[in-house]
């Protein structure tokens, strides 16, 4: 099982150190990651000015300590993105794919929407899905073309939870096209994960693993961390293996499935990050056996 890390699980060591791509990508490989996810890359944290270079820049780093690519993850919205401008947004992805290729990720994830605004039109997730879902196809071919799969996660409230995405994957229609499964942000549309995890599991492209602490919406606001679901309930990122998330039960099930790729280490709570990520690691190799 390869076992890999995102650069948005160093954001809380990043803001505090000033850390850039270089300085994390020799820490995730010290602590034994074998491949690193990269989130909407900076390129001022690469030293460059140009997308594209500061892409090009972090493949050949990485190749030269021997840390593999993952996935390039990515926002886009084909509602609300670029202005409303659906011709805009499918350009602006478009080039994210282009950057996915200069830094040698094979994946690239990228949002969907998030939902129509306030226009007084009673309009429902199928809706946006038959508007989105010619836009998505469109990415999706022109990443083929250029050996690059691309996929959705559950994520973002709005197209969260499993039924939202399935619908999404089956519309598009596309084998090129498929499901960034996060085992734990089912937890943000309050569905649980190893009913979700059942149904994502056979469109699964890539997997992120992360790890929630959970209070119900009844209680009093638990404050500094916390956020609430979709529900009104209260979660908080946390080291994985620490939280309610069933996450070696959520791999297994994965893996009987026959999903036999990447696992990455998403960590967002409010523990030490380099101690979270260590135990973290510790614990997916446990699972890994």
């Amino acid at each position: 099982m390869e076992i890999g890390v995102t650069t948005y699980s160093f954001n809380q060591m990043m803001r505090k150190t000033g850390a850039d791509y270089f300085k994390i990508c020799d820490i995730a490989k010290e602590i034994g990651y074998s491949f690193m996810d990269f989130t909407d890359i900076d390129p001022a944290l690469a030293g460059k000015e140009d997308d594209i270079e500061a892409a090009e820049t972090i493949r050949r780093y990485c190749e030269s300590i021997g840390l593999n690519i993952g996935c390039y993850t990515v926002g886009a919205d084909f509602i609300n993105g670029s202005g409303g401008d659906i011709d805009a947004e499918i350009a602006k992805t478009k080039h994210k794919v282009d950057i996915a290729k200069a830094l040698g990720a094979d994946i690239m994830r990228h949002d969907s929407t998030s939902g129509f605004k306030t226009d007084g039109r009673e309009r429902s997730y199928r809706d946006a899905i038959e508007i989105i879902a010619p836009a998505i196809r469109e990415v999706t071919r022109y990443a083929a073309s250029l050996g690059i799969r691309t996929c959705t996660e559950n994520h973002g409230y709005y197209m969260q939870d499993s039924k939202r995405v399935e619908k999404l994957i089956r519309t598009v229609g596309d084998p090129n096209y498929g499901w960034l499964v996060d085992i734990g942000n089912f937890r943000c549309a309050d569905e649980d994960s190893i009913h979700a995890v059942n149904t994502a599991a056979p469109y699964a492209f890539h997997v992120h693993v992360k790890d929630f602490l959970y209070k119900p919406g009844s209680e009093l606001d638990p404050g500094d961390g916390w956020f609430k679901t979709r529900g009104g309930n209260y979660i908080r990122g946390t080291v994985i293996g620490h939280g309610i998330i069933p996450v070696t039960q959520c791999i297994a099930m994965l893996r009987k499935a026959g999903y036999d790729g990447r696992f990455t280490v998403e960590f967002e709570g409010m523990e030490e990050n380099l101690d979270a990520l260590k135990a973290a690691f510790n614990y997916m190799t446990r699972i890994a056996g």
